[in-house]
């Protein structure tokens, strides 16, 4: 996968991985991402979908409505492409934290759906649930942060409602964040993220 890898200052610190949304590429959240933890290493990672041009993670059918046997699909590649990249950069596997927005956080949000050792933490900013029909494995005690508008279109609340539900209820810990705007990342959230990033 198309990707940047930055060597942190920090071993100790998390390797953040940074999934974009759709029509970004791997550059959008670099700055996001030194702005929540400077001394962490990064890898941001561009999707392999392309839909009229504009890379996306994996594939939908209509605005909202998920190519679910292409996310299954484009999930276990992420997976495993963060699997090689570990061993290329020899960054330590078990701590990595996504930070995702839009198309990347519900990628992000389907590593969790998925596999119990994919991500230590995520950072999901204006996430939906990815599978309402999935079996979630166990995520006792990993962190997520979910940021979410109140007048999102894209996004409803309910969906961040249900999809802080869902990870609750599978154990992980959820601090779900409301800011007055729609689907834009904007910089509250930014902050508050980095405030809960920061009492890990």
């Amino acid at each position: 996968m198309e990707h940047i890898f930055k060597q942190g200052n920090d071993p100790k610190r998390p390797t953040l991985l940074l999934l974009h949304g759709t029509g970004g590429n791997e550059r959008d959240l670099l700055q996001l991402a030194a702005h929540i933890d400077s001394s962490a290493s990064v890898l941001s990672v561009r999707g392999n979908v392309s839909e009229n041009g504009m890379p996306r993670f994996f594939k939908r059918l209509a605005e909202g409505v998920f190519d679910m046997e292409d996310l299954k699909f484009r999930t276990k590649e992420l997976n495993e492409f963060i699997d090689a990249a570990s061993s290329e950069y020899e960054f330590d596997r078990s701590n990595v934290i996504a930070i995702g927005y839009s198309n990347g956080a519900n990628i992000a949000a389907n590593l969790l759906f998925t596999y119990a050792d994919a991500l230590k933490g995520a950072i999901l900013h204006h996430p939906m649930v990815p599978n309402r029909e999935a079996v979630l494995p166990d995520l006792t005690g990993i962190p997520v942060f979910i940021a979410a508008g109140t007048n999102d279109p894209i996004c409803p609340a309910q969906e961040s409602t249900d999809l802080k539900d869902f990870l609750a209820n599978a154990g992980a810990s959820i601090e779900l964040h409301w800011e007055d705007h729609g689907h834009q990342l904007t910089m509250p959230e930014v902050e508050a993220a980095k405030e809960w990033y920061n009492k890990l």
